[in-house]
Parts: C-alpha cells; sequence; structure tokens
C-alpha cells in the first residue's frame, strides 16, 4: 500500500488510475507491507515518512475492490500498546468485512538493534506465541495467519504453528529488512527443513503459490490447483 502511494504521487495519478495500471500490467496481489501500526501517536514517531494509517486502509479497500488479493501487517514489539494493537486488529476486520480482499495477517516483531529505539528489549518468545493466538481468535474472516519464521525464529515460528498460525513462509534466499536490524535467523531455508518443522509440528505442509493454490511438484515439474 505505501508503494502504491508512492508511485501514485510520482506519476501524478490517483491511487485506483495507479492500480488500475498496475493490475493491466498483470499485478494481482499485494504483499502488505507499510501497515506499521495505524496509530497516529505511534506512527508519527517511528515512520512519519510513510502514508498515514487511513491512507493504508483507504488504499488496501481500493485495491479489493479493483480485484486484488493483499496481505496485511502489525508491527508490535516497539512503542505500541496493548490499545494500539487491539485498535489496528480491529480495523483490519473490518475492512475485511467490507472487501474481503485480506488474504493473510502477517504479525512482525520489531527488531531494536541499528535502529533509534536499540534501547528497547526484543520480544519474547511468549509475546510472539501471544499475538499469533490474539490474532487468530480476533481476525476470524481472515483465512491465513502467517508465522513469518525470519523474524520470529524457526523454533518459535514452529510453535506458532500449534497456536493458530497455518501459514510457515517460506525458503527466502537473502532478507535484508530484519537482518539489517540484528536478527540472527538464517538467511534462507531448504524446503525439506521447512516440511520437517511443519510435519514435526503435527500438520501436513502443502507448498502454496502467491494466491494460496496448492503447489504439486515432480523432478521435471509442478502442477497449480486452481
Amino acid at each position: 500500500m505505501v508503494e502504491i502511494a508512492f508511485l501514485a504521487r510520482r506519476a501524478k495519478l490517483t491511487i485506483e488510475q495507479t492500480l488500475i495500471k498496475l493490475r493491466d500490467a498483470g499485478v494481482d496481489s499485494m504483499p502488505g507491507g507499510g501497515a506499521e501500526i495505524f496509530s497516529a501517536r505511534v506512527r508519527s514517531i517511528i515512520c512519519d515518512h510513510k502514508i498515514d494509517g487511513g491512507e493504508w486502509l483507504t488504499t488496501a479497500r481500493l485495491a479489493h475492490k479493483l480485484g486484488f488479493k493483499s496481505n496485511a501487517t502489525m508491527l508490535y514489539g516497539h512503542i505500541e500498546n496493548n490499545e494500539d494493537r487491539v485498535d489496528h486488529l480491529l480495523k483490519l476486520r473490518a475492512l475485511q468485512d467490507e472487501t474481503g480482499g485480506f488474504q493473510t495477517f502477517i504479525p512482525l516483531a520489531f527488531h531494536p538493534e541499528n535502529t533509534p529505539l536499540d534501547h528497547l528489549p526484543i520480544t519474547t518468545g511468549l509475546t510472539d506465541i501471544r499475538q499469533i493466538a490474539v490474532s487468530r481468535l480476533l481476525l476470524d474472516n481472515f483465512p491465513h495467519i502467517k508465522a513469518y519464521w525470519q523474524m520470529l525464529t524457526p523454533k518459535i515460528a514452529q510453535i506458532a504453528l500449534c497456536f493458530g498460525a497455518d501459514d510457515l513462509d517460506g525458503t527466502v534466499i537473502e532478507e535484508k529488512i530484519y537482518h539489517d536490524a540484528g536478527a540472527t535467523t538464517p538467511q534462507g531455508m531448504t524446503r525439506k527443513e521447512l516440511c520437517r518443522l511443519i510435519t514435526e509440528a503435527g500438520r501436513i505442509p502443502v507448498e502454496r503459490d502467491t494466491l494460496y493454490h496448492a503447489v504439486t511438484r515432480t523432478e521435471d515439474s509442478f502442477t497449480v490447483a486452481v
């Protein structure tokens, strides 16, 4: 949503015009980053250079009405409080009731190292698991909750599969944002290792594409269930 708003300003187009041009060029989904926390108080401190929460939601609403599927994120574990988190989740839930365009919610734990907030402690595993669980309970209209192992660590992400998460993403090749902020998780994970974590958590691994269609692979081909 943040990038769409930026492109619209640069091109001197409306958000809707920008989305239509992208859709006509072949784009059909959006990753949903940049939501951070919708609280104006918090955004003025941690991301005042980005669009505000209302603009993020408006961009998402327009995208969904034009046929895009998207994800939604929430950055937690910095200067926000519990009320800010609940407000964020309720606004996402209300928009999902309206449009049905969100596929996945992704709680993102803040990494303070190498940021202006490096005096803050990192989130605990208990906080991370609670956030996953509360998100699953409150966002009952979201099809999926993602445990992003790059931020949570593989072990916490694996446990999250038993507390409401159903998406363990992904193999990844090189991740910059959180590793620049001090993350010590691996830069990538093999398909085999991901399957092991999922299986040992008592779940069945299913490879998917961006739109959550199941992908079946053989040694020399793959099939997407549409």
